[in-house]
């Protein structure tokens, strides 16, 4: 079988690897999708904070059970969606329910290799099922929970006013979210199609699209009151640092995205805004398990998001193209 591993920034090789052999509890799969995300590209390029080299990326993961334990919970054949984030159950956070942000959490394609490769062993207590979406949909699942559990954080009430700042995948899944949850949602980003797309098919009412005025036209489609609750999920310090002001007096931020930085903001409009600040870590089960009723009831237009697909042998060479700015990659798949 077969793998592709990041060996250093901006290097990765497709090699033979051994067949992997499932211990007591896991189940061999069979990768037939991989989602590249922001995460993978940091990964190449060398700013993914949480990661040493070499790693075998993925965590977009759609599968099929190969072989399973005797329980008979799993049999050969049986799509999977692959639960990325493993949690140790006892630490602080998970005894609060909380394993997405567990204090030993192991990230597959982060802490640990990852999905980039033929075949998977994997605690079976990570898989979850998937039956009546296809194969694109399931790799879809891990990234629109990031958005939904960011939503989630936020506790938003219906009517609020919601900025989405940054329209990539993540960015495109907090805003589908915040506006299914009845919020009026203004998406900001320096690409235009990208905030015409969460416009047209994401429920946004508003795109603002990076100016010499983003603040007074953000003002402008608020009467000055700005935004009950702001999400950053650009990937960008210095767009963390100015979604600040955009927070309307009582509101709150949340910071989907992870930067290798530390972030300033002024203390003194902090406290008079009275602003809530919230961090949002990966996801949990429950978000796993809604996002996958939303794609079983077609809410979710797949189309809209997936823009690129290539072969599995192809990515070595190509994922640095699929960076380029003028690529025009919203969501690229890997198939296997």
């Amino acid at each position: 079988m077969a793998r592709i591993s990041c060996v250093e920034p901006g290097r990765l090789v497709l090699d033979a690897c051994a067949m992997p052999v499932p211990a007591p509890g896991e189940a061999l799969v069979r990768i037939r999708r991989v989602g590249i995300c922001g995460t993978d590209y940091h990964i190449v390029r060398g700013t993914q904070p949480y990661l040493s080299y070499p790693r075998v990326p993925g965590h977009e993961l759609a599968g099929e059970i190969v072989t399973a334990g005797s329980d008979g919970v799993w049999k050969a054949g049986d799509r999977v969606c692959i639960m990325p984030y493993h949690s140790c159950g006892t630490c602080v956070a998970c005894r609060k329910g909380r394993s997405n942000c567990c204090t030993r959490i192991s990230v597959l394609g982060v802490h640990k290799d990852g999905g980039l490769t033929e075949y998977l062993a994997v605690d079976e207590r990570y898989l979850i099922a998937a039956d009546g979406l296809s194969l694109d949909e399931i790799a879809m699942v891990e990234f629109l929970s990031i958005g939904r559990h960011a939503v989630g954080r936020a506790d938003l009430q219906a009517d609020e006013r919601v900025l989405v700042v940054g329209a990539g995948p993540i960015g495109m899944a907090v805003a589908f979210f915040a506006a299914r949850a009845g919020a009026e949602v203004t998406v900001l980003d320096g690409n235009a199609a990208r905030v015409a797309l969460c416009v047209d098919r994401l429920g946004a009412r508003h795109g603002v699209a990076l100016g010499a005025d983003t603040a007074g036209e953000l003002s402008v489609l608020t009467d000055g009151e700005f935004y009950d609750c702001v999400f950053d999920a650009t990937g960008n310090a210095k767009a963390i640092e100015a979604g600040f002001a955009y927070v309307a007096h009582g509101g709150r931020y949340v910071l989907v995205s992870i930067v290798t930085a530390d972030i300033a903001f002024s203390d003194p409009e902090f406290h008079k805004r009275e602003m809530t600040l919230l961090g949002s870590r990966n996801a949990t089960h429950e978000d796993f398990a809604q996002v996958i009723e939303v794609l079983r009831a077609g809410e979710f237009p797949l189309d809209a998001v997936v823009s690129h697909t290539l072969p599995f042998a192809d990515v070595p060479e190509t994922i640095g193209r699929l960076m380029e700015p003028g690529a025009g990659v919203i969501k690229a798949l890997v198939v296997l």
